[in-house]
Order: C-alpha cells, then structure tokens, then sequence
C-alpha cells in the first residue's frame, strides 16, 4: 500500500512534465523590433529580397534571437542563397538547438541541394523532440523526404 502511494505521488508529480512535452507550438521570441515585423510582411508576400534585407537589419539589432534567423534563413533559401541559409538556419539552432522549424527548414534545404542524410538527421532530431506527438514539422519534412526519395527513384 505505501509503494502504491508513492507510485501515485510520482506520477502525479510527473504530469506536468508529460503535458508539457509537445503539446503546443514552441514558444516563438516575437520581436518588436520594426524591420522583423516588415521582414515577416516581406515572407507573406513572397517578397524575398526584401524579406532578407529587413531580417538581416533585425538579426542585427537583436542577434540572440533564433526566430529572426530561422526565418532569414527562409528568406534565403526561397531566393536560392544556400550558403547564407545555411548560415543562419545554423545560427539559429546554435542559438536554439530545440527550434523545430529551423530543423524542417534546413532539412528541406539540404534536399534542394541533394544531401538527403542531413535531411535525415534533421528529421530524426525533430522526430526526438517532437515526441510522443508528431509534430508538423517533423511531417512536412516526412513527406519532403518521401517525395525527394520518389523522384531520385
């Protein structure tokens, strides 16, 4: 009886570590900065030059923030700069080694450059954080993956 109590305790105790474990979005470090704020208008509207211009001005100013380069990086990649988005797809997992869009995106643009074993071990990364429920963004790099594995066959 007293070890069917404390069994209960410690499970009790743990419920908030299991509810926490990916059941929501991560946490995103929004910045007021104004060249973030046009930077994100500039990734809506497809505006790529100056979606790199306004991030870089906001990584700038705010260099500890993995969002901003996460999407920079984006932004980078969508206008075929690999090196640079590399770069800062990098910067932000440094910055964030848990950030799970960096993993996706850097992951599919290894994929546009023909390295499908680091898509993978970006996958895998975010198959261990995005556990026990499946992320999207360990999805959309699934299927990323999938479709790349289709057309090389």
């Amino acid at each position: 009886m007293k070890n069917r109590k404390l069994i209960i305790v410690a499970l009790m105790l743990a419920m908030p570590l299991v509810a926490r474990a990916n059941l929501g979005a991560e946490e995103p470090s929004e910045s007021k900065d104004p060249n973030w704020v046009d930077g994100k208008q500039a990734i809506e509207a497809k505006d790529w030059k100056r979606a790199v211009s306004s991030l870089s001005k906001a990584a700038a100013a705010e260099p500890l923030n993995a969002d901003i380069q996460n999407w920079l990086g984006f932004a980078q990649r969508k206008q075929g700069n690999f090196d640079a988005a590399f770069a800062a797809y990098n910067q932000a997992l440094k910055l964030n080694p848990s950030h799970r869009s960096a993993h996706e995106y850097i992951g599919e643009a290894y994929l546009m450059t023909g390295n499908l074993a680091k898509a993978e071990q970006h996958l895998a990364e975010l198959q261990k954080l995005c556990s026990p429920i499946p992320c999207e963004e360990s999805k959309d790099l699934q299927r990323a993956i999938d479709d790349y594995k289709k057309k090389k066959k």
